[in-house]
């Protein structure tokens, strides 16, 4: 057995997310210093959660590293959730975002879709799944850890949910008036006023909804991320990028004893072991970089590691 050591990729990795959000913060702070403050307090705090949470998760025991990937998740999440979506009143559940599609405009929630959910995945993959998500946050303090494999063809349910979503949107918008006479109150050149009102209630009616079929779900299934693997309408756009990826989990292949435990903690059910021993990287378009697989490896082969390559064939545990 390898003894811990400090492990200076994580800490690369570390910086790396660390200095992204901050440089979004300051550039995009830069090109208008009057109207951008929200811009720095926003991805600057952000980046400050990834760097404690990361920094904690280097330099706690493998048993503990998890709190530090919990850390980012409540700071994220909450801020996300309470800050964002009830005090801002800005809708950032995937109807809001396609209600700013709609009326053209860029704001919270068009912003964290395309930075945290679509163009940001070919580079940091699904990490918001597993370090920021806010559904996820309530999700992983439930009572089923280990996975009893997926289960065939139910994924097919976040398509349907997917699609749902943007025909209840579009119904709203072009049948129901929910356009610029009650979802946006105004707009003048360079800025946005929200009818927050009614924002906040499409928020907390989504967030009703996801929460009480996560929650089921996870005790039906007796697996916490049932949701994630089977319903979550955002993992429709996640699972287009992530398996570009630049940052995967990597392993020794000559060292993998194929023992499974890596693949009996994988919170979505990634048949870890079988991309090691191929030699390739974890391309699962379902990894969400908490990292479980590597702290627990009894043989300390795993590890994150940055290059160019992609997979589209899924390895996955199903249940007989």
């Amino acid at each position: 057995m390898k003894s811990d050591k400090v492990n200076v990729k994580g800490i690369i990795v570390n910086l790396f997310f660390t200095l992204v959000f901050w440089t979004l913060a300051i550039a995009l702070f830069a090109m208008n210093p009057e109207k951008n403050i929200f811009f720095l307090i926003n991805f600057g705090y952000i980046g400050l959660a990834f760097g404690l949470g990361m920094t904690l998760y280097q330099i706690l025991p493998r048993k503990k590293k998890a709190l530090g990937r919990k850390l980012t998740q409540f700071m994220v999440g909450i801020y996300l959730f309470v800050f964002l979506g009830i005090v801002a009143r800005q809708n950032i559940q995937i109807e809001g975002f396609w209600f700013e599609i709609l009326y053209g405009v860029m704001t919270a929630p068009l912003m964290h879709y395309l930075i945290a959910k679509i163009l940001g995945t070919p580079v940091i993959g699904r990490i918001y799944c597993g370090w920021a998500c806010w559904t996820a946050m309530v999700l992983d303090v439930l009572p089923f850890k280990r996975n009893n494999g997926r289960i065939p063809k139910l994924g097919r349910l976040r398509y349907i949910h997917f699609f749902l979503s943007l025909a209840f949107v579009l119904v709203a918008w072009f049948t129901l008036g929910y356009n610029h006479f009650s979802y946006f109150q105004s707009r003048t050149p360079g800025q946005i006023a929200y009818n927050s009102q009614i924002s906040l209630l499409w928020f907390l009616a989504g967030n009703v909804i996801y929460y009480a079929a996560a929650i089921i779900m996870a005790f039906v299934l007796r697996d916490n991320r049932a949701f994630c693997k089977y319903l979550c309408p955002i993992t429709v756009f996640l699972k287009l990028g992530s398996p570009f990826s630049l940052i995967k989990i990597k392993g020794e292949s000559k060292k993998c004893t194929s023992c499974g435990t890596c693949e009996k903690v994988c919170p979505m059910d990634i048949q870890v072991s079988r991309y090691i021993k191929e030699g390739k990287r974890v391309l699962s378009s379902d990894c969400t970089l908490c990292q479980s697989c590597k702290d627990s490896c009894p043989e300390k082969i795993l590890k994150l590691s940055f290059a160019f390559d992609a997979g589209f064939k899924n390895k996955i545990n199903y249940r007989l």
